[in-house]
């Protein structure tokens, strides 16, 4: 039996790949040229190439691509092979430093939200040596980034990389001033995976779930998650298969998928993995949900992504667990043994609080997705309203600060179960607060808002920007400081009595704390829409533009492509919708209701007196529920061409969050009370019990 270690990362061109395979002045160098972020030189390109291209024929590869991650929020691949003509009709096998270093992809079918006009094709990608090159399909994947002609950002790597570069060199401002001499600092980041898998027959006959990836009706099963069984409970054989082949053929890509388990829904799991730089975590998690989705393929499975692909049951999200640490193994985030003593952590604490309070708008924004509106606030993930848990301990030590009061060493406590046999161990000295949008858990913080679908560098590329910010003022007064060690305290208190309004470690669920979150002068953007605006805030313009992760026109854009993709999403919903209704359930209603009449006529000529009000009670209310159906898909259908006909995007997107999404709701109300009363073999589409129960 193959052991994992045989096998983990076979199909990357790592470290140990790299080692083995360049000349050691070659290696060297180009890992300099990685720690110091310097320009790579052509002839150390044109050496890693070589290897890099002998390595991955060696393992099968015919072709290469630079591979991407555009504003599409997925990846993008264009392949090209190895050969090259040679004399006497025969090929050669060639990768230059070129070929490594630059591609130029057509960039005229990418959404730019106007940096460039339709007719300028010309992109070009640029190679990203900070993560590794990987082997998916015979085909050689360099990590990219992706940029117009004129040098435009339109992809999410460049922000994020740029983003990493501002909070490296900030906090080791900071931590100079502590002391420490330290090459690199870095955000790690964790990003749990959940996900629904459903049966790919019964999936074929649902045409929402495949325009659109969510099911646009569908009546509740008498069964939901409401016995909280499937919760950790034990994996059936089917999904037990799959999770076995999606962690091998993660760990051949050197991803470290580490745990998985059944979530809280019927049909709903979750994978996580081992914290990463968060650069390679983004890159990771791309590949993670791209592969779920193969070797779903692979058992007859589909694997679904979108963030409420059930009514009625919990959405899937993804957890973002994020740290800031240094290559010295200093995980800037770890409170210590007297967390109250340790000024350093005090001192990063506050700065992300400050952060998150500061720049609360762009955050919630970063999550935005017309997915994930079907979440956020519904109980089964975060509110919309940005705040942070940092449990009582921390809370403790922050406001006996803020007093002046001094704390005693609090020491540990054991968790005692009363039970000889079973162990006591020490109790961690915070809960987790599930309900919390951005909480600390340990010696991270959990940004739980993001929707299971979203790429991951978004978010990050704003906490790492807002954070170096902080961390960039805090520096400049630091520096100047007569006392530090005064100056220090000084510091720590005065930015959380400032900003202790962001802290909340109550209950995020409840009707007070919408309340309370109004009165602290908390925003509260509850949608996609609302929310898109904070890209182009002033405020947040300047934060960007200070540290070039993006300017003002590149988040101009950002904005347009926001607001045109949840526009292009409710239309295609909505059409998905009255294409169901028109050419499947009416049909099968009426198809139901001359069953039902012939059935009423034939008994009422066998038994002219009988009393037949249920019979006709039932063709009754199916009749009202079908005219109501049919006049809410008319109506729809009249207010999509006003919809298309608006030129303004963010116009067009108020439009149809305001007019056409009710409709589709209204439309799904009727049609789903249908489903429950018309005939099950008449019903045209799998129902929610044999979807949510058939794997």
């Amino acid at each position: 039996m193959q052991k994992i270690t045989d096998y983990f990362g076979s199909l990357v061109f790592g470290d140990d790949a790299m080692k083995e395979r360049l000349p050691k002045d070659v290696y060297t160098a180009l890992k300099n040229t990685i720690r110091e972020g310097k320009e790579i030189d052509l002839n150390i390109a044109n050496s890693v190439a070589h290897a890099m291209k002998e390595w991955a024929l060696e393992n099968g590869a015919t072709h290469f691509t630079h591979w991407f991650q555009p504003l599409t929020g997925i990846t993008a691949e264009k392949h090209d092979s190895f050969i090259n003509p040679a004399k006497d009709g025969k090929v050669i096998l060639s990768f230059s430093g070129k070929n490594l270093v630059t591609g130029e992809p057509d960039a005229s079918s990418f959404p730019s939200g106007g940096l460039r006009a339709t007719f300028e094709a010309r992109g070009y990608t640029a190679w990203d040596p900070t993560s590794y090159a990987f082997i998916k399909e015979e085909t050689l994947c360099i990590p990219t980034a992706f940029c117009s002609y004129s040098g435009a950002v339109l992809d999410k790597k460049t922000p994020l990389l740029r983003s990493m570069e501002a909070i490296d060199k900030q906090a080791k401002r900071i931590l100079k001033l502590f002391g420490h001499d330290v090459n690199r600092v870095q955000t790690t980041v964790g990003p749990e995976q959940e996900y629904f898998l459903i049966d790919r027959d019964l999936y074929n006959k649902r045409i929402d779930l495949k325009y659109t990836g969510r099911t646009l009706l569908g009546a509740r099963a008498p069964k939901g998650q409401e016995l909280d069984d499937h919760y950790f409970g034990s994996l059936k054989p089917r999904v037990s298969a799959y999770m076995q082949e999606l962690d091998k053929e993660l760990w051949k890509l050197g991803i470290y998928a580490k745990t998985r388990h059944n979530e809280v829904s019927p049909a709903q799991h979750e994978l996580a993995p081992v914290f990463t730089t968060t650069n390679v975590a983004c890159d990771h998690n791309q590949l993670t949900m791209e592969i779920m989705k193969k070797v779903a393929d692979k058992h007859n499975l589909v694997c679904l992504l979108h963030e409420k692909p059930f009514a009625g049951v919990n959405g899937s999200g993804k957890h973002n667990n994020w740290s800031i640490s240094t290559d010295t193994n200093m995980n800037l985030l770890e409170p210590g043994d007297n967390p109250k003593d340790n000024a350093q952590f005090l001192l990063f604490l506050v700065a992300v609080i400050k952060a998150v309070d500061e720049y609360q708008d762009l955050l919630r924004a970063s999550v935005a997705s017309p997915g994930n509106d079907h979440r956020l606030g519904a109980n089964e993930a975060p509110p919309a309203i940005v705040s942070m848990f940092i449990g009582s301990d921390l809370l403790e030590i922050l406001e006996a600060i803020a007093d002046g009061r001094k704390l005693d060493d609090k020491k540990k406590e054991n968790m005692i179960l009363g039970v000889d046999v079973l162990p006591d161990f020490v109790k961690d000295a915070t809960d987790r607060n599930r309900t919390s949008p951005f909480a600390f858990t340990g010696n991270k913080f959990e940004l739980r808002m993001l929707g299971s679908s979203s790429s991951v560098s978004t978010p990050n590329t704003v906490l790492n920007t807002a954070v170096a910010k902080i961390l960039q003022e805090f520096a400049d007064e630091l520096e100047k400081a007569d006392d530090f060690t005064i100056e220090l305290s000084k510091l720590v208190k005065s930015t959380y009595e400032k900003h202790k309004r962001i802290v909340f470690n109550g209950n995020n669920y409840s009707a007070e704390w919408v309340e309370e979150a109004q009165a602290r002068g908390l925003s509260n953007l509850k949608t996609t829409v609302q929310a898109i605006g904070a890209y182009t805030n002033k405020k947040n313009i300047e934060l960007y533009e200070q540290f070039k992760v993006l300017s003002a026109a590149e988040l101009y854009s950002r904005a347009t492509v926001l607001y045109e993709h949840y526009s292009k999403t409710i239309n295609i919903e909505a059409l998905t919708l009255t294409d169901m209704v028109r050419q499947m359930i009416i049909p099968a209603c009426n198809k139901y209701l001359n069953n039902l009449a012939g059935e009423v006529a034939e008994i009422k000529s066998v038994l002219p007196t009988i009393d037949l009000k249920s019979q006709l009670g039932l063709i009754e209310t199916i009749s009202q529920l079908l005219n109501c159906l049919s006049e809410k898909v008319y109506l729809i259908e009249e207010e999509l061409i006003k919809a298309r006909a608006i030129e303004d995007e963010n116009k067009q997107a108020v439009f149809y969050q305001d007019r056409i999404f009710p409709i589709m709701s209204e439309i799904r109300s009727f049609a789903d009370e249908l489903e429950l009363i018309v005939d099950k073999d008449c019903w045209p589409i799998p129902t929610y019990g044999e979807l949510l129960y058939s794997v």
